[in-house]
C-alpha cells in the first residue's frame, strides 16, 4: 500500500490561484491541496497550469465524498474518478472526512459517526476498503459537526484513536475543525488532543489555532507538515516548519 511523508508547508489550493502560482510560487512552498470537486474534468488552459504544478509539488486529496461512516454501499463511480484523479495528478496522501453524507442519496453535511464499537468495525471495513480500491494508505480527517451523536460508548477522540489503530490509516488533523467543535460542544480541544494518535498524523491543517499547533509539536516531537489557505500565511508558516 502506497504511503508518502509529507514536509513542510503547503498551500490549499483553488482555481483563483492557479494564475498567481504559475507567475511566482513562493519558495517555501512544499505540497499542495486539491478538493476533488474543484478539478476533476477541468481542461483547458486551467486543466494544463494544474499538470504543471501537480508535477513539481507532491499533491494531497483532500476528499469528503465517499461518506465513510454512512449506511449505504461506497460509490463505485466517486471511487473510479477519485482513482483517476490521483493517478493523472500522482497524489501522494489521500484525506478522506470521518463523517457520513449519504444514505441513498446525497445529504450534503457531514454527520457525526456514532461512537460505538460497532460503528469502529463498519468504519474499519470501510477503509479498507476505499484502500484497496485507490491503492493507496488513505487518512481519516476530522471535521466539524452541527449535532452530536446520541448513541456513544467513547468519546470523538477515542473513537478516532479506535479506527487509527484498527485500520492502520493515517490522520489528518484540522485543527480549525477541532476548535470549532470545541466551542459548540462545550469540550478542551487540548485534552482532545491528548487522546488522539498524533504519532500518525500525515499533516495538519492550521487555521488560526496556534496555540493547539504548539500541542501538537510538543507531543509529536517533529515538524509535522502543515497545510494553510492563503499566500501570506504560508510565509509565516515557513519559519516554523
Amino acid at each position: 500500500m502506497k504511503h508518502h511523508i509529507l514536509q513542510g508547508a503547503g498551500l490549499a489550493l483553488r482555481p483563483a490561484l492557479l494564475a498567481p502560482l504559475k507567475s511566482r510560487a513562493p519558495d517555501n512552498l512544499q505540497f499542495l491541496e486539491l478538493t476533488p470537486p474543484d478539478w476533476i474534468g477541468i481542461g483547458g488552459t486551467a486543466g494544463k497550469d494544474l499538470q504543471q504544478l501537480t508535477q513539481h509539488y507532491p499533491g494531497v486529496c483532500l476528499s469528503q465524498s465517499l461518506s465513510l461512516g454512512g449506511p449505504g454501499v461506497l460509490d463505485k463511480a466517486v471511487l473510479r474518478d477519485l482513482r483517476s484523479f490521483i493517478v493523472e495528478h500522482s497524489i501522494q496522501v489521500f484525506s478522506e472526512a470521518l463523517a457520513w453524507s449519504a444514505d441513498d442519496a446525497p445529504l450534503f453535511i457531514n454527520l457525526p459517526i456514532p461512537s460505538t464499537r460497532q460503528a469502529v468495525q463498519w468504519t474499519v471495513s470501510r477503509i479498507t476498503q476505499v484502500q484497496e480500491a485507490l491503492g493507496l494508505r488513505i487518512g481519516i480527517r476530522n471535521v466539524m459537526h452541527h449535532m452530536a451523536p446520541t448513541l456513544v460508548e467513547m468519546n470523538e477522540a477515542e473513537f478516532i484513536s479506535e479506527v487509527v489503530s484498527a485500520s492502520g490509516c493515517s490522520l489528518h488533523l484540522d485543527l480549525h475543525a477541532l476548535a470549532a467543535n470545541g466551542l459548540h460542544f462545550g469540550f478542551d480541544p487540548h485534552a482532545f488532543l491528548r487522546a488522539l494518535p498524533l504519532s500518525s498524523i500525515d499533516y495538519v491543517r492550521v487555521g488560526r489555532e496556534y496555540p493547539l499547533l504548539g500541542d501538537v509539536l510538543a507531543r509529536t516531537h517533529r515538524r509535522v507538515a502543515r497545510c494553510v489557505d492563503d499566500v501570506k500565511q504560508l510565509n509565516l508558516e515557513a519559519l516554523t516548519c
